[in-house]
């Protein structure tokens, strides 16, 4: 009887071990996130689009995500600018229903959001890099973030108890950080989500100290609507402020300082953060490039090509740095043993101009800025290689997160999960057009308020408070030069989607 009771403890014992055992090898298999977020990436500065720049300025470790897993062909946003955009990506909701309109707001930190519906279910979560949300992080086990926009050299951060000025590039910052941060958790064997968030490559496009003289000797081809003259478009493209031909400056934007610039520290955003060693090497590749551009004397559509060269080769360099850092943490990953449990996404908060219409920065609901890049890796769960020409949306990220770590959906979230996407399925019911609506005017860049809908070859935008329409079909004219609102042979596809804006409307519930 001894020996029974004995031998049935044991096996008690045994049983309750196991359990355990294989309860914790079900949570180390919960897969971690790296969510790798930069802001203005054009789709068309990323090699792995196969744009005209893949050659002259390649993305060889952006590029691995994509070779590894998936390539969003048709990824876009629901408001072309920095603060809403990544308000959209917390939230899983559309600005006017998580608050967040434009870049003046102050983002509500106490609404749910999938960070902190991942802390609940036994994530560690970090957030590192650029905020630009205002408010106080929540939902993060961890942040260290710049304050605003921050700065590309000697930049602060403010974590939960300091604001620390640190030497150096703030894309290098931010990776060191970022890999600081993954090597301490792996120790609380949970599993993690870190949003690694870059302030490259936004304006002003400070070139690295490694990146310095990189591009200075290519010409990067121009866009054939470089000199766009918004024939057929709204007062709004013609009105805005934001091209390179007036817009950009010649100093902020393009470094061409005078020496009074330099020793009165007129551009801080620079030349009063450098230390005499930055400071030198920055000088010895752009002093010359100041006094052949001064002894050019250059005007008119001349002066326009000079500037987008400029422009081209500070904001591709920028991205070089950026791309350098995602190699750096996708070797990390592969030589901790982490790659094969970790969902690897790499994306923008918005597209960015790079020349087309004559324009930089973003905010329009036109092809460059409206379109996000995204690529995601997962071994095991997406196929290497493979692409998708699905409808899909910054709305999504939450979503999807939620699903692929089992994590209680609230249900109030306005997304779809990208996860039958990521697998190579096709939902028979997945949407079938896109809602965007931009609302900062009058505001930086004079971008009139307009919303729109977009089923995948035909847009339409509606500028509200002047009435007026913009309509393109994007198999015929995929770079938006012929607004066809009024063309007699249009007028059915134009009724449609202007009652699929409609539908949408009600369908998020926009006021």
């Amino acid at each position: 009887m001894y020996k029974t009771a004995s031998f049935l403890g044991t096996l008690l014992l045994f049983f309750i071990f196991f359990s355990c055992t294989t309860s914790e090898v079900e949570q180390a298999k919960q897969p971690n996130i790296l969510f790798v977020f930069v802001d203005d990436h054009a789709f068309q500065a990323i090699s792995a689009y196969q744009s005209s720049l893949k050659d002259l300025a390649p993305t060889p470790n952006i590029d691995r995500i994509a070779a590894n897993g998936m390539r969003f062909n048709r990824a876009y946003v629901t408001n072309s600018i920095c603060a809403p955009s990544r308000a959209s990506v917390l939230t899983g909701l559309h600005s006017h229903a998580n608050g967040h309109r434009t870049n003046e707001d102050t983002f509500d930190g106490s609404q749910t959001t999938f960070p902190k519906l991942l802390q609940t279910n036994g994530y560690n979560t970090a957030l590192i890099g650029k905020w630009h949300l205002k408010s106080v992080p929540t939902g993060f086990d961890y942040w260290d973030i710049l304050p605003g926009q921050g700065h590309y050299y000697n930049p602060d951060f403010i974590n939960a108890t300091d604001t620390v000025r640190v030497e150096g590039y703030v894309t290098e910052i931010i990776t060191e950080k970022s890999l600081a941060w993954l090597k301490s958790q792996q120790e609380t064997g949970k599993p993690f989500m870190l949003m690694m968030q870059h302030k490259a490559p936004h304006r002003e496009w400070e070139k690295g100290p490694n990146q310095l003289s990189l591009y200075e000797d290519i010409t990067f081809p121009e866009p054939d609507n470089l000199f766009d003259d918004y024939q057929t478009r709204t007062s709004a493209a013609r009105d805005q402020d934001m091209t390179i031909d007036k817009t950009m400056e010649l100093k902020y934007d393009l470094k061409m300082w005078e020496p009074a610039d330099s020793v009165n520290n007129t551009y801080k955003f620079t030349l009063g953060r450098m230390n005499p060693a930055q400071k030198k090497a920055w000088d010895a590749v752009y002093d010359p490039i100041r006094s052949d551009f001064t002894k050019a004397n250059l005007s008119g559509q001349e002066l326009v090509r000079w500037k987008y060269q400029r422009y081209m080769r500070d904001y591709l360099a920028v991205i070089r740095a950026v791309d350098e850092s995602v190699g750096k943490v996708l070797d990390y990953l592969k030589e901790n043993g982490l790659e094969e449990n970790t969902l690897v996404v790499y994306t923008s908060d918005q597209g960015f101009y790079l020349g087309e219409h004559g324009w930089f920065d973003k905010r329009f609901m036109y092809e460059e800025s409206f379109r996000t890049p995204l690529l995601m890796s997962w071994p095991g769960v997406i196929p290497a290689g493979s692409t998708s020409d699905a409808l899909v949306s910054n709305l999504d990220f939450a979503q999807t997160f939620l699903e692929m770590t089992g994590t209680p959906d609230p249900g109030t979230m306005q997304g779809l999960s990208l996860l039958p996407i990521m697998k190579g399925e096709q939902p028979a019911d997945w949407r079938k057009s896109l809602y965007y609506a931009y609302f900062e005017y009058p505001g930086a860049h004079s971008v009139k308020k307009h919303e729109g809908a977009f089923d995948g070859r035909f847009k339409i935008i509606h500028f509200y408070e002047s009435d007026e329409w913009e309509f393109f079909d994007l198999q015929a004219d995929p770079k938006e030069m012929n607004n066809v609102y009024t063309a007699p042979e249009m007028q059915n596809q134009v009724l449609r989607m202007q009652a699929e804006l409609k539908r949408l409307k009600a369908e998020y519930r926009v006021d």
